[in-house]
């Protein structure tokens, strides 16, 4: 695959670290060549079995691809724009490393509803019941196995491509939410009147070009949207693995920006 020249790794400023903290997102720019997503694309078309060129066999709003861990993605998410930008939010040696970008939720433009556009925060690990029972699995407030949840844009996405919609600050909302359910965390499903509490947040939608990425702290409320463009939508919505949960009571006071988020939502 022939691609650009790699983009030099370029440090997070200070503004956009504390906008991640108040925010709860930050996006990277071009942070991998375009080229890069354009063969990712490639793979992706020949899988979910459509046709590029023929809108016709478009026949349902999204189709749901496994994980995919060919060059373009691994390329992708070792980009050094990124591992430059895991180590300033989340800290060096903290979070785990990918080599794939996971599921893929491509969406088409459509009159029907995808299902699956409700409010939500992703969560991270199953609980004791059945495991694949995904609303089932747990969030704590400590952030227990996520360090963020990444937006991967392998097209250009416009305001009618279904960005994914965000909720600004709602990240801190649900630090708070999160704090009474202590070490067994809560289950995603849990908490429904949460997600709905903030409502009154100012919305925000990810909208960028193929290579830009969202990275989004992991109790960011965010929700799909149906699709009303033309182009359809690639996507991949990965989470960085954290090693250890967030310390969120430091003796020496040096909090990385994710533990500054949920102590700036727990008003500590």
């Amino acid at each position: 695959m022939q691609t650009a020249p790699e983009r030099k790794a370029v440090m997070l400023t200070d503004s956009q670290i504390e906008a991640f903290v108040t925010d709860g997102y930050v996006r990277v720019e071009r942070a991998f060549p375009r080229a890069v997503a354009d063969a990712g694309r490639e793979i992706l078309w020949r899988a979910t079995g459509f046709d590029p060129h023929e809108p016709a066999t478009w026949t349902v709003p999204v189709v749901r691809l496994a994980d995919h861990a060919e060059e373009p993605f691994r390329h992708a998410v070792t980009a050094p724009a990124l591992t430059e930008a895991f180590d300033q939010l989340v800290g060096p040696g903290r979070w785990i490393p990918r080599n794939s970008l996971g599921s893929w939720p491509i969406r088409f433009p459509s009159a029907e509803s995808p299902g699956d556009d409700g409010w939500h925060i992703d969560a991270s690990f199953p609980g004791s019941g059945d495991p694949g029972d995904y609303f089932r699995w747990r969030i704590t407030v400590t952030s227990t196995g996520r360090a963020l949840l990444m937006l991967f844009l392998f097209s250009d996405v416009g305001p009618d491509d279904a960005p994914t919609r965000i909720r600004i600050g709602s990240h801190l909302r649900m630090a708070k939410a999160l704090e009474p359910h202590g070490l067994p965390g809560a289950e995603m499903i849990g908490l429904l009147d949460d997600y709905a509490a903030t409502a009154d947040l100012p919305e925000t939608a990810a909208t960028g070009a193929a290579g830009d990425v969202y990275l989004c702290h992991p109790f960011l409320v965010h929700a799909a949207q149906p699709h009303r463009g033309r182009r359809p939508k690639f996507m991949a919505q990965p989470p960085l693995g954290l090693r250890d949960p967030c310390v969120l009571d430091r003796a020496d006071g040096a909090y990385t920006p994710l533990e500054r988020a949920i102590r700036l939502g727990l008003g500590r």
